[in-house]
């Protein structure tokens, strides 16, 4: 696969995911990424550990640009996340640390067509993205290509951890009966 990588299998997601549950509050806090004009990710539900400080949110062109996420409230409630975050970058050799966001998307929930390719933020040539699956299973699908030839699909399951070219056109339909629940982690 090009556009796909399974980095490691069997990650202990279990208590970051209990505490996700316990702390339902979290969801949507910060909208945006969910409701901007023609958003990809209108079906998501996102919790904002490490983003663009939401007064920069007023415009795509300016979180598009931003290189400089900040730490959000749900961080502090959420500490089980850091020893993941730490222990992947570890994995992979990162010297720094972008942004990192819980997402959510819901059984029969889809996310549209797109590709990350504009601003600084994405365009930064060592900057990776990276999805540890806290809740996957069969059925929600991550689809990448536009080319039916060369299109590539996985089925990412609790407790992988996969990297993935985001500049690549890209979809997720959640066809399982699950919620879909990553923690996604940009380091360079």
């Amino acid at each position: 696969m090009r556009n796909f990588h399974c980095i490691a299998t069997n990650i202990d997601v279990g208590p970051l995911m209990h505490a996700v549950i316990r702390n339902g509050h979290l969801w949507n806090q910060n909208r945006f990424r969910t409701t901007f004009p023609n958003t990809p990710h209108a079906d998501v539900d996102d919790i904002w550990l490490r983003f663009s400080d939401p007064e920069q949110c007023t415009t795509t062109t300016n979180v598009i640009g931003d290189d400089r996420p900040i730490w959000h409230a749900a961080a502090r409630e959420l500490p089980q996340a850091k020893p993941i975050i730490l222990g992947l970058m570890r994995m992979v050799d990162a010297y720094e640390l972008g942004r990192v966001l819980i997402t959510r998307l819901r059984p029969g929930g889809r996310i549209l067509p797109h590709a990350d390719k504009d601003g600084d933020y994405v365009q930064t040539p060592d900057r990776a993205r990276y999805h540890v699956v806290l809740n996957g299973f069969p059925g929600s699908l991550y689809h990448c290509g536009d080319d039916p030839e060369t299109r590539e699909t996985v089925c990412m399951r609790t407790g992988e951890i996969w990297w993935f070219n985001a500049h690549q056109i890209h979809e997720v339909v959640n066809n399982s009966g699950q919620d879909r629940v990553h923690l996604l982690v940009d380091v360079r």
